[in-house]
């Protein structure tokens, strides 16, 4: 396995080097997604990203609004307040805020404070999610927001959730950059024998780090199989691919799928085969938990809501295996603060995102816990 570096130097990742355990901080001048659009109505909604406590709820004519989630008076959650029109009131005092944060009603007084407003943060809904920019309003540019086009494009169809996680949002980034856990963890439904032998490639330019793994003739995963039969109505041999892309700061977009073998899916003609896309947006909420939001997307038989909610059902169910593993590992690393974890070749994927994120930490002054 090689990395390719942005100068285009090649450089091999060693099976005996090993990294310091450490629990990233998160880097603020980034979009990460608060909530699912769905999520975001007239009801004041209680979140936090990236440790800061926010208030989502939508203006009259719908468009999402972030504010810090404590009045300027007493620091009252302001979600548990009511809005009205397009402000939303402190339920301590009475005190209301507009989009922007700034006063624009105080009880029992005519002269507002100038002083009395709350932090506003940059919001964009895209993507079914809505999306908060935490650091410098700035330097927040709606085209740095990645690109997850497949969920709301009408070519593709699926649903998705979220996972509460006890653990360091890094940890998911880690578990899906490497899916050769599959072959172990996920044994009964889309693991396979074939996984953790077959060569793969990391590619890292700016930001972006790419993985791409193929696995050619070979016995279709039981996940893959019935979906073969059913669109297909083969169960013979299959080309196998997992072409894995991670977006600064936190999103994993997994193009995923299998192809009667031989027919040319290597080459770019996935007409014999099926085709998904597992969508990943990690949202680190403190330094050891996480919003993990996902989705299974397919361009096959897309009018199907039945598959729909087949496929999501299952891999919920897959899901709650990785979910028991990373909370397992944060209680393991807290228990051993100072141990150095080992680098394997498998592993290269997650080390370039921990270099990314290192580099934006430290470009923002913050220091990087350890």
């Amino acid at each position: 396995m090689t990395i390719a570096e942005p100068e285009g130097r090649i450089i091999e990742t060693g099976r005996q080097s090993s990294t310091t355990n450490k629990t990233l901080n998160f880097p603020l001048n980034a979009w990460y997604v608060a909530a699912w659009d769905r999520e975001v109505t007239r009801q004041p909604l209680a979140t936090r990203v990236a440790d800061k406590p926010l208030v989502l709820y939508r203006t009259e004519d719908g468009r999402p609004v972030a504010l810090a989630d404590a009045c300027w008076h007493r620091l009252a959650p302001l979600s548990m307040g009511k809005v009205i029109g397009d402000d939303i009131r402190c339920p301590y005092h009475g005190i209301v805020y507009n989009p922007a944060g700034r006063c624009v009603a105080m009880p029992a007084q005519e002269v507002l404070n100038p002083s009395a407003l709350v932090p506003s943060y940059p919001v964009v809904e895209r993507h079914r999610f809505i999306w908060v920019w935490v650091g410098d309003p700035l330097e927040a540019n709606p085209d740095d927001i990645p690109d997850m086009h497949q969920m709301d494009d009408p070519a593709w169809a699926g649903d998705g959730e979220t996972i509460d996680l006890n653990c360091n949002y890094q940890l998911v980034m880690d578990n899906l950059m490497d899916l050769t856990h599959e072959e172990f963890l996920h044994v009964s439904s889309i693991g396979g024998e074939n996984i953790s032998a077959s060569d793969f490639v990391v590619q890292h330019e700016g930001t972006d780090v790419d993985l791409s793994r193929w696995m050619i003739d070979i016995p279709a995963v039981p996940f893959m199989k019935s979906q073969m039969k059913a669109q297909h109505d083969y169960t013979g041999n299959v080309d196998r691919w997992q072409l894995i892309h991670y977006r600064y700061p936190s999103t994993i977009c997994i193009d995923v799928g299998v192809a009667k073998t031989g027919t040319g899916a290597p080459e770019g003609d996935r007409s014999q085969g099926i085709n998904g896309y597992v969508m990943n947006a990690i949202t680190p909420v403190t330094a050891t938990t996480t919003k993990y939001y996902w989705a299974w997307m397919r361009n096959y038989d897309i009018k199907s809501q039945l598959l729909t909610t087949q496929i999501r059902d299952g891999i919920r169910h897959v899901f709650t295996e990785d979910t028991a593993m990373l909370e397992a590992q944060q209680k393991a690393i807290e228990a051993s603060p100072d141990y150095e974890f080992y680098n394997l070749n498998i592993d290269g994927g997650g080390m370039w995102i921990r270099r990314i994120l290192e580099r934006a930490i430290e470009a923002e002054d913050r220091p990087v816990r350890r």
